[in-house]
C-alpha cells in the first residue's frame, strides 16, 4: 500500500510539472501575444535600404560622405527635438533624488524603502520612496537641505536657488562590445577553460565589463555668450532654460554626455513603471546612429537634398521650410532669430519635425573621415566611448541637421559635421531613437507564420 502511494505521488507531481505539451517540444508557455506601444511623442520609423551620403555631385566633400548603399531596421524616433520642459523633467528628477536621499538620513522610514514588502527582501542600500511628497518648507527638512542651494555669499539679491552644480546623475551601464571582444594572447588568471584562456566571455566576474558614469546635468546656460564674441546674448542665458515662454523650444547647451545620460535616465524611468505595473519592459531609448538619422531625414525619399523631398529651402509660396540662416546677416527671413519651437515647420513624410535647422543633433556615433569605407553596410555604426585621457580627435561625435546659426548647406540630410563630445553648444540639441520589437510594424503573430499561430 505504501509502495502504491508513493508512486500515485510521483505521477502527481509529474503531472503538476507538465506543461500540456505531452512530451513534445511546444516552448515555454506565454499568455497571450505582445504587441508593441507606439512610445509617447514619437514616431515610427520602417526598415529599409536608401542611398546614404552625398551624390557624385558633391565633389568637395565626396571624401567623407561617399554615397553607399545601406538597411537600417525598424525604429522609433521622437517626432520632436527634446524640448526644455522635457528636459527639465530630467534635472528636476535628479534634484528630487538628491533631496530624498538627505532626507533619508532625517526620515527614512518617510523617504527609504528598506524591505521588498512581498518578498520580505531588505534592501541594501535602501531605495527611494518616491511617494513620499516632499517638505522644502518644513524646518527640519530645510535645514538638512540647505546644503543643495547655493552658499550665502554666491547669492544674487539673497535669492535662494538650487546650486546646479551639485545635480549629479549616477548611472551604470554594460559595456557589450568589450564583453565580445575575443583576445587570444597573454592569458591571465581570471578565465576558465583551456582553450582561448583570456577570451573576454571566459571571465568569471562580469562586473568587469559594468561601467560607472557620474554626471552634471544641468544644461551649460552660458553656451549663448560664449559661443559669441561681441554679441548681446544675455536674455537667452538668463532665461532660456527654465522660463515658461520656451518650454516647447529645443533643449541647448546640452553635451554628447548628457544627452546619453538622459537617454539611460529615459529608460529607467520608463521600465521602473512598467515593472511596477508588471508589464513587459521595452527596448533602450538612446542616441540614434549616424545611418539611422539619415533614414528618418530622408523620410522614404531616395537621393533627396533635404527632408521635404524638394531640392529647394523654399516652398511654392516662397516661404522658408526650416530655422536656418539663409542669407548673410540675416537671420530673421525663415521666421526666427534663434531657435525657434518645435514643430513650427512642416514635418516630411516620416511625420518627423525639423530634421533641418532648428538645432543641430547629437548621434551615437564617432567622427572619422573615412567611416563609410569600412563600417558594415547593415545597421552602420562607429561608436566609441573615449576616455577623459584620450587624443582629442577621438572625443569627436557626428552631428546632423544644420542649425538656427548655419548656412543652407548644413540643412542636407547628407551633410556631415562635428562636436567634441564633452562640450555643449547653444545650437546643439538632441533626438531619442528606440529599436522596434520585432521585423516591422503591423505584423500579426498569428498571420505573419505559416506554422506558428
Amino acid at each position: 500500500m505504501k509502495k502504491l502511494f508513493l508512486y500515485s505521488l510521483v505521477l502527481l507531481l509529474m503531472a503538476g510539472c507538465s506543461n500540456s505539451g505531452n512530451g513534445e517540444l511546444t516552448g515555454v508557455k506565454r499568455d497571450g501575444q505582445f504587441y508593441q506601444p507606439d512610445p509617447f511623442g514619437m514616431t515610427y520609423i520602417p526598415m529599409g535600404s536608401f542611398t546614404m551620403g552625398g551624390g557624385d555631385q558633391d565633389v568637395p566633400y565626396a571624401r567623407i560622405n561617399q554615397p553607399r548603399v545601406i538597411t537600417v531596421s525598424a525604429f522609433y524616433m521622437d517626432e520632436t527635438e527634446i524640448t526644455n520642459n522635457e528636459y527639465r523633467q530630467f534635472v528636476f528628477w535628479v534634484r528630487d533624488s538628491i533631496a530624498r536621499t538627505l532626507l533619508g538620513d532625517l526620515k527614512p522610514e518617510e523617504y527609504l524603502i528598506e524591505e521588498n514588502k512581498e518578498t520580505g527582501e531588505l534592501y541594501d542600500p535602501p531605495i527611494l520612496n518616491w511617494e513620499t511628497k516632499i517638505e522644502w518648507s518644513g524646518e527640519e527638512e530645510r535645514d538638512i537641505l540647505e546644503e543643495m542651494y547655493y552658499p550665502m555669499h554666491e547669492r544674487f539679491f539673497r535669492k535662494k536657488e538650487i546650486d546646479t552644480r551639485k545635480l549629479f546623475y549616477e548611472y551604470y551601464w554594460i559595456d557589450l562590445k568589450a564583453a565580445a571582444r575575443k583576445e587570444y594572447s597573454d592569458p591571465d588568471a581570471n578565465s576558465k577553460d583551456a582553450a582561448f584562456a583570456n577570451r573576454r566571455q571566459g571571465r568569471t566576474d562580469r562586473s568587469v565589463y559594468i561601467r560607472k558614469e557620474t554626471i552634471n546635468v544641468y544644461p551649460d546656460t552660458l553656451t549663448w555668450i560664449h559661443d559669441y564674441s561681441y554679441s548681446y546674448n544675455e536674455p537667452m542665458t538668463k532665461r532660456y532654460f527654465w522660463h515658461p515662454a520656451y518650454d516647447n523650444y529645443p533643449v541647448v547647451g546640452v553635451s554628447w554626455k548628457q544627452a546619453k545620460a538622459f537617454s539611460i535616465w529615459r529608460t529607467e524611468y520608463l521600465n521602473s513603471f512598467l515593472s511596477k505595473n508588471k508589464d513587459v519592459i521595452v527596448n533602450e531609448f538612446r542616441l540614434p546612429t549616424e545611418s539611422e538619422w539619415e533614414w528618418a531625414a530622408r523620410g522614404g525619399y531616395e537621393l533627396n537634398p533635404y527632408p521635404w523631398g524638394g531640392p529647394y529651402t523654399r516652398n511654392e509660396n516662397g516661404c522658408f521650410l526650416a530655422n536656418f540662416k539663409p542669407n548673410r546677416g540675416d537671420y530673421t527671413g525663415d521666421g526666427g532669430v534663434h531657435t525657434v519651437i518645435v514643430g513650427h515647420y512642416p514635418p516630411n513624410d516620416f511625420g518627423l519635425y525639423d530634421m533641418a535647422g532648428n538645432v543641430s543633433e547629437w548621434t551615437e556615433d564617432a567622427y572619422d573621415e573615412s567611416t563609410y569605407n569600412f563600417a558594415w553596410d547593415l545597421n552602420m555604426s562607429y561608436s566609441y566611448n573615449a576616455r577623459e585621457d584620450d587624443p582629442i580627435a577621438l572625443k569627436r561625435k557626428v552631428i546632423r541637421g544644420g542649425s538656427w546659426k548655419d548656412v543652407h548647406y548644413y540643412l542636407e540630410v547628407a551633410s556631415r559635421a562635428y562636436e567634441y563630445q564633452d562640450t555643449a553648444k547653444s545650437y546643439i540639441g538632441f533626438r531619442c531613437v528606440q529599436n522596434y520589437l520585432g521585423r516591422q510594424k503591423g505584423d500579426n503573430p498569428s498571420r505573419a507564420s505559416k506554422v506558428y499561430k
